[in-house]
């Protein structure tokens, strides 16, 4: 309550806790309009939370994801062949062996895109229609399979005996597959590449490291030697290598020599780009969509705690006016108003961050994932939520100040 003191160049005053007593009465008193007026705030406030925790969380899954691979992979690139004006292989035969004797390699394997003309694979023999389909044919040794990750759907990958013997096997990707018809390997199914018939023993589910793969058809290395002839510059050897966590750049800096000791600048050996980076600029924008459309939702909410607040105002404009009569100044009455508008936005904000966090633990348990959020933006968001309900409430907290109360008795 208002207390009225009128001694001599005394004025009335209105203690913290009848301040925040009136407050709360005013907002129980319409239980329904304030939860309604919360729910922006709520809304906005919990929606800022998830999207950032969920975006944390997120970069660190995919950031361990990027980081796992690049930091156990290297390419080596027969440099010389590329620069070179007829087809040239500059790995030795035995490459494979050579690079898995370096301490830290897991696999290693040589691998490069047969140039053949569109339309060169088929299911159907030579000249039988419909013509044939534009999949990209990849020559690749067993061990560049191992170290690129590669995994079956059915079937079996090629091995040492077919390379050694240029066996005519190929392996297939399952989007290769399915275009080319083949939903069964135990007829031992027959495809067609640039005329040259070819036994399908595998089809491939996903590749890891050598995402081309997932999308063609897959033969052993000597097979394309014998069948097309050596790489072109315009599509150069390349070894892919498996390596254990952290030998990467000790491998790469060995490798050209384990495999040409006579001419190393031959080989050209590098860890890929960091795909992280990428996958960062890609959450980040994806995130500044997100937080606009939070940013939004809060605005709705400011406006919500502003609309009520002035509707409380108009209604309460005789409860004002009374309040002046008894001695209240308009500083009290604005300090009420601004109190309110606060209450409600700290109590959005406050089941706004509780909300987010719950939806930040459920989706990470849902994926197996680890949550990460930085406290301090839960400890945040209650604070911002009151500052949204400060700022709603100034201008109706100064329309209010500003009734005159023989006005409002009137």
């Amino acid at each position: 309550m208002f207390t009225a003191r009128r001694r001599a160049g005394g004025s009335s005053r209105l203690r913290p806790r009848d301040l925040a007593d009136e407050a709360l009465a005013g907002l129980v008193q319409r239980p329904g309009r304030s939860v309604l007026t919360m729910l922006g705030t709520v809304l906005g406030i919990g929606g800022f939370v998830a999207i950032v925790g969920l975006s944390q969380t997120a970069n660190g899954q995919i950031g361990t994801a990027f980081s796992r691979l690049d930091a156990t992979e290297v390419i080596v690139t027969d440099s010389a062949a590329a620069a070179a004006k007829t087809p040239a292989l500059d790995f030795p035969a035995d490459a494979d062996a050579r690079a898995g004797r370096i301490n830290g390699v897991v696999a290693a394997g040589v691998w490069w895109t047969v140039p053949l003309k569109h339309g060169a694979v088929s299911a159907r023999p030579p000249g039988a229609h419909p013509a044939g389909l534009s999949l990209n044919v990849t020559a690749a040794t067993p061990e560049a399979l191992a170290a690129s990750g590669a995994v079956l759907r059915s079937g079996v990958l090629f091995n040492r005996f077919h390379q050694d013997h240029a066996q005519n096997v190929a392996v297939v990707a399952a989007a290769a597959a399915a275009q080319l018809g083949l939903t069964s390997l135990a007829d031992q199914p027959a495809i067609f590449i640039a005329g040259q018939p070819f036994t399908v023993i595998g089809v491939l589910s996903a590749d890891q490291r050598l995402p081309q793969l997932n999308l063609g058809v897959i033969v052993p290395e000597k097979t394309a030697v014998a069948v097309w002839g050596l790489p072109g510059h315009n599509s150069p050897a390349q070894m892919i290598i498996h390596t254990r966590l952290g030998a990467a750049p000790v491998v790469a800096g060995q490798v050209p020599v384990a495999l040409r000791p006579d001419d190393p600048l031959a080989l050209t050996a590098a860890a890929p780009a960091n795909g992280s980076e990428l996958g960062q600029e890609v959450a980040s924008s994806l995130n500044n969509l997100l937080l606009a459309l939070a940013g939004i939702a809060l605005i709705v909410g400011m406006v919500g705690i502003a609309n009520t607040t002035l509707v409380a105002v108009l209604e309460r404009k005789s409860e004002i006016g009374l309040r002046r009569a008894l001695g209240a100044r308009p500083v009290h009455i604005s300090a009420q108003f601004l109190t309110e508008s606060t209450a409600l936005g700290l109590s959005g904000g406050l089941a706004g961050a509780s909300l987010g966090v719950v939806t930040i633990l459920v989706v990470t348990v849902l994926h197996h994932w680890t949550a990460v959020l930085a406290p301090g933006l839960v400890l945040a968001a209650p604070a911002a939520g009151a500052l949204i309900g400060l700022i709603a409430g100034l201008y109706p907290a100064l329309r209010a100040s500003a009734v005159e109360p023989a006005e409002a008795l009137r």
